[in-house]
Parts: C-alpha cells; structure tokens; sequence
C-alpha cells in the first residue's frame, strides 16, 4: 500500500501553488493544506522537458515516487497535497542525498 492518492487533475495542481515551498538541487516540493475534511495525503509528481527526455524524466517519477512510498506516511502532512517538481541536477544526485533532502524538507513543511 502506498500511503498516499495521486493527484491527476491540473486544477489540483495549480491549487498547490499557493502552499509552502520548499526547494532543493533535485527538485522543489510544495505542501498545500486543502482544509477539507478528508485526511488523504495526496501526492503529484511534475517533471518538464526540460530536464530531459522521457526515459530520463521517467527515471525520476520512479525515484520520487519510491521516495514518497517511503517517506511520505510517516512525515507527510495529512489533509494536504504533496507537489514534487524536478529539476535539472535531480538525476545525478545520489539516491541517499535526495531521501535526505526530501526528510528535511517535509520536517520543514509538515512538522
């Protein structure tokens, strides 16, 4: 079990855009908390073709998502959304340095 639902529509999106940032050399994460009744943790997953072409830009949904399994019961915000935008170095960076961006910047957020 993942311990999340995946946002899919733009306009959930676009909502957490006013929520708190917080950005690393791998990618930047904004929280939104929706203020709904639900406590679902909600996570979306953003890459641009910037950053690469598909096998490279599919490379890092899988990492971020392995991330999120992983981390995002257990310091993620319930009752929000959870954005994930990949940047252009977030493919070279060692797996162990992005979960340890990605505690630290949940610990700010969420905590």
């Amino acid at each position: 079990m993942r311990g999340y639902a995946v946002i899919r529509k733009r306009p959930d999106f676009l909502a957490a855009n006013r929520g708190k940032r917080y950005a690393t050399p791998g990618f930047v994460l904004l929280v939104y908390d929706r203020r709904d009744d639900s406590d679902e943790k909600r996570l979306g997953i953003t890459i641009t073709k910037k950053v690469g072409n598909a096998v490279i830009r599919n490379r890092m949904r899988r990492r971020f998502r392995e991330l999120a399994m992983e981390l995002l019961p257990t310091l993620g915000k319930a009752g929000a959304d959870h954005i994930l935008i990949g940047r252009d170095g977030g493919i070279e960076r060692d797996f162990g340095q992005l979960r340890e961006e990605m505690i630290k910047a949940l610990r700010k957020l969420c905590g």
